[in-house]
């Protein structure tokens, strides 16, 4: 789960300073991009953040994907993070965020299944379903957008690379991804969570809108 956050550090020779640290030190040295604080910052709040987003939701494992969306956002925005309250209370905030954001989630993939069973004499072929498919030029841009983040992946670390493309290109699960590259799930979601936040970070995502891209690798 949230413990596997930041397993293997990059600025490894920091390791094993940064529980001396003080918060407002992790914080400071995090904003400047590194993982190893923030890694720290993350073992600090771990058990905080799944409480909250525990409270939240019932499911286990839907809680664990909320709070690594917590981390996830909180160190993609924690530039904006100021100071005027504790970072625990923003931490929490991000946290319950994440875990309404799931549930919608989860509800909206649970609404009007195609195969529902009709309860009006309409032939479920006659119903009537919102046309709002894109227009040619949007259809255009969508195919250039993801052209692009297809070459962003490609841009990854391989064993990133590797996970990102066998749940998002061969759509296939986390569960399978693991069993394919003979590791387990806890690691595939940390590959992931170091993928998105690479892929973030890429002047090729900026330059066409990093919230979209990034939303197409979600």
């Amino acid at each position: 789960m949230t413990s596997t956050f930041f397993s293997a550090q990059s600025d490894a020779s920091a390791v094993n300073d940064l529980r001396a640290w003080s918060e407002e030190q992790l914080i400071a040295a995090a904003k400047t991009g590194r993982q190893a604080p923030f890694g720290e910052l993350c073992k600090r709040h771990m058990k905080q953040v799944f409480y909250v987003t525990r409270r939240i939701i019932r499911n286990r494992e839907d809680a664990e994907d909320a709070a690594q969306e917590c981390f996830l956002n909180a160190f993609v925005h924690l530039k904006d993070f100021d100071g005027r309250s504790q970072f625990a209370t923003w931490l929490n905030r991000i946290a319950i965020n994440a875990a309404l954001m799931k549930l919608r989630k989860n509800r909206r993939a649970r609404e009007v299944p195609i195969d529902e069973p009709n309860s009006s004499s309409e032939p479920v072929a006659q119903r009537e379903f919102p046309y709002d498919a894109p227009d040619p030029e949007e259809s255009c841009s969508l195919r250039e957008r993801k052209q692009i983040v297809v070459s962003a992946i490609s841009g990854l670390r391989p064993r990133a690379r590797n996970v990102v493309e066998l749940i998002h290109l061969q759509e296939h699960s986390i569960r399978e991804t693991a069993q394919i590259l003979g590791i387990s799930t806890a690691a595939v979601k940390t590959r992931m969570f170091h993928a998105k936040i690479a892929l973030l970070r890429m002047p090729l995502l900026q330059s066409v809108g990093s919230c979209n891209c990034a939303r197409q690798a979600e």
